[in-house]
């Protein structure tokens, strides 16, 4: 395993140009909304001091040419048999797994990794500043799960699956990793020695190797970098504003049928699409928006009305945008 870590190799667009980093991982089905998150951070960062790349491994990946002004570095991360013996939901290929190895391929050009899933929308933030944050002594970074924001001792059903003692849990949607700490405390080869000796009970692919095998060592950031849409939470955001919105499950703004969603997000969404991926027919025709007076949509607001407190009191937690927790000691990085 350790020669096969060592052998990750890397083919890229261009040449790395900083230090840090913001890294997609997707196929081709999912660029479309991995190159739409990437213009919209590009926008907020007219200067940007960090790369921003689209990694894809077993399944090829080709950026049009109209978004060529965003200087996206595409990169193929060849991975060889690494993940095999991984567990895999049907239709799924061994990428799912690939965010796990970006700190080993990349270790020699990048000190720090944002990586992002392509289901998010951003609407504002300091993605520079978020990267600067001083995460020691974890090789992470992440926001807690959606699950455990309100009832933060949820035990997760993988560590009951695990006989795993309960411990915070991360949302692998968005992670902070400082490169070298990783790799120094081996986390990829950690993974995967516990992936591949229980991938008969592995559930949710790499998101709860991540959490079995840290249990809680890694530094929490603010939910405002990963806001978790969910039909309990969507109300909150619209007062929050986070800077990153996070579509978990399986509702998306290209696949909306009951209308949870914002209709902003799938409009804007559908626009980049029509102008730089003209021949894909992603957007499915939605009901339109959920009736105000729909049994859903009166459950959504008792749910909201009942969480209310407890979810302010999670976010009471975060003084502002880049505090972080650590250990359970607060420490304010002072931006």
């Amino acid at each position: 395993m350790e020669q096969d870590i060592k052998h990750i190799n890397i083919t890229a667009s261009v040449p790395a140009q900083f230090r840090k980093a913001i890294i997609f991982c997707c196929d081709q089905n999912y660029l479309v909304f991995a190159a739409h998150a990437a213009s919209q951070i590009a926008s907020l960062h007219s200067n940007r001091d960090f790369d921003i790349c689209i990694c894809y491994g077993e399944r090829p990946v080709e950026i049009p040419k109209s978004l060529e002004h965003l200087n996206i570095r595409l990169c193929h991360v060849d991975t060889g048999n690494l993940f095999q013996g991984l567990r895999l939901d049907p239709g799924k290929s061994h990428d799912v797994y690939l965010r796990l190895a970006l700190p080993p391929a990349f270790s020699a050009e990048y000190d720090r990794i944002l990586y992002l899933d392509s289901d998010i929308f951003v609407q504002g933030g300091n993605f520079s500043a978020l990267m600067d944050v001083d995460i020691a002594p974890h090789p992470i970074a992440a926001v807690r799960d959606n699950t455990q924001w309100r009832t933060p001792g949820r035990k997760p059903k993988q560590f009951r699956i695990l006989a795993l003692r309960s411990a915070p849990y991360f949302n692998a949607g968005v992670i902070l990793m400082d490169v070298n700490r990783y790799n120094n405390q081996g986390l990829l080869k950690k993974c995967l020695e516990l992936g591949k000796a229980k991938a008969d009970v592995m559930i949710r692919h790499d998101q709860n190797l991540y959490n079995a095998v840290l249990q809680g060592d890694w530094a929490e950031i603010s939910p405002m970098w990963n806001w978790q849409f969910t039909w309990s939470s969507q109300l909150f955001a619209m007062q929050i504003e986070p800077h990153l919105v996070h579509f978990i499950g399986k509702t998306k703004p290209w696949k909306d049928p009951r209308g949870e969603l914002s209709p902003r997000f799938a409009r804007t969404m559908k626009a980049f699409s029509d102008v730089h991926f003209p021949d894909e027919n992603i957007f499915r025709k939605n009901n339109g928006p959920m009736a105000l007076n729909s049994t859903k949509m009166r459950k959504n607001l008792i749910k909201h009305l009942l969480s209310a407190s407890r979810t302010q009191r999670y976010l009471g937690k975060f003084k502002n945008d880049f505090e972080v927790i650590t250990n359970n000691v607060m420490s304010n990085t002072g931006h």
